[in-house]
């Protein structure tokens, strides 16, 4: 069993937890991601590493509560644990090389970007980093990614906090003025990834993408991760999760990311309703 050893809120639908994984701690890179089951019998979902602590031996996963299963995994408390945790799975992300970057997060990708940020900041590299959200209230790891950017930028939609617009504004406005980067590194939504490859394509700035679609067994052998990249299929499990922006084709990748939509609504309502049963 999996102790959660911290838990926190970071905003009303993103948790942060510890996780005591020894093994998986002293081998886990930036970029590579968990598979969970909450309890015996549950869902297997797939959490990219938002950090670790080699001598601790705890893993840090950051979640949105979305579904069933993550509202039943935020439901844990402290000192519970958890039923599965397998990994580190996944390619990490390539650092190696890169003077200049600039990290690009939206919402709770973010947790994602960051210790990717971190590694690179630690390597030496100009950090130049965007954060995105829609608005002040689900703003998070401000103060973790202003100590590890040369320079970062917070958006908001709706203008509550930082700038207001879309992160591909201070992208565009960087290169416009003359910024070099080695490569663009963009973790968020489909739609935010797509634009920000947008921006870049035209520039020639290599652009990674880190893509988290429908995932089953992290081994490459259920198909449910697959991607059309280069006009081949890959498994975001095995071949990614990191891939060239430039070679995904997103409106696929969209397409078969909403399948799932109004089952996940069903049952987030359905255990909404039971939780309330329990109240009472």
């Amino acid at each position: 069993m999996f102790k959660i050893v911290k838990k926190r809120e970071l905003n009303s639908t993103v948790t942060m937890m510890d996780i005591y994984a020894p093994l998986i701690a002293k081998k886990a890179q930036a970029g590579q991601f968990v598979i969970l089951r909450v309890d015996d019998g549950g869902e297997r979902i797939p959490l990219t590493v938002a950090g670790f602590d080699r001598e601790k031996g705890t893993v840090k996963i950051i979640f949105q509560i979305v579904g069933g299963t993550t509202m039943r995994l935020n439901a844990k408390k402290e000192g519970e644990a958890l039923c599965d945790f397998v990994g580190p799975l996944g390619c990490a992300t390539k650092t190696e090389g890169i003077k200049k970057v600039c990290i690009v997060g939206g919402g709770v990708g973010c947790a994602i970007a960051l210790p990717v940020a971190q590694k690179l900041h630690e390597s030496g590299a100009d950090v130049h980093s965007v954060i995105g959200f829609r608005n002040k209230d689900l703003v998070i790891l401000e103060e973790e990614f202003k100590n590890c950017s040369d320079k970062l930028t917070v958006m908001t939609d709706d203008g509550s906090y930082g700038r207001r617009g879309v992160v591909t504004m201070p992208l565009k406005e960087a290169l416009d003025g003359g910024e070099k980067y080695d490569e663009v590194i963009t973790i968020g939504p489909l739609i935010m990834m797509k634009f920000v490859v947008a921006t870049t394509k035209s520039y020639g700035v290599p652009t990674t993408v880190s893509m988290n679609p429908i995932m089953i067994d992290g081994t490459g052998m259920c198909g449910g991760c697959r991607l059309t990249v280069g006009g081949k299929t890959k498994f975001a499990c095995v071949d990614g999760p990191d891939f060239n922006g430039f070679e995904v084709d997103f409106d696929e990748a969209i397409s078969r990311a909403g399948m799932y939509a109004e089952f996940e609504k069903a049952e987030r309502e359905k255990l909404c309703n039971l939780y309330k049963k329990e109240v009472k």
